[in-house]
């Protein structure tokens, strides 16, 4: 299973919060960093709907596979 981590740093003379190379929109206080993140790792853990999908590979071939919306990442706020 894929793990999210959301990184509490400072950014841009306030505060955000990190995953990967992407950073959160800056706020004034660590802690309304830390309540955004927490926000944020809760609304992607909630499951959506099945869909089918097509796409190319680097080949030029499609495919169509099943994305089960049922499928979400381990969050994880770290401060």
């Amino acid at each position: 299973m894929t793990r999210v981590v959301y990184n509490i740093v400072e950014h841009d003379g306030g505060w955000a919060y990190q995953v990967g190379s992407t950073y959160s929109e800056t706020f004034p206080s660590r802690e309304a960093a830390v309540r955004a993140a927490a926000r944020a790792a809760e609304e992607q853990q909630i499951a959506g709907t099945s869909d089918g999908i097509q796409y190319e590979d680097s080949s030029g071939k499609w495919h169509e596979e099943l994305s089960d919306g049922r499928d979400r990442p381990e969050t994880e706020v770290s401060e």
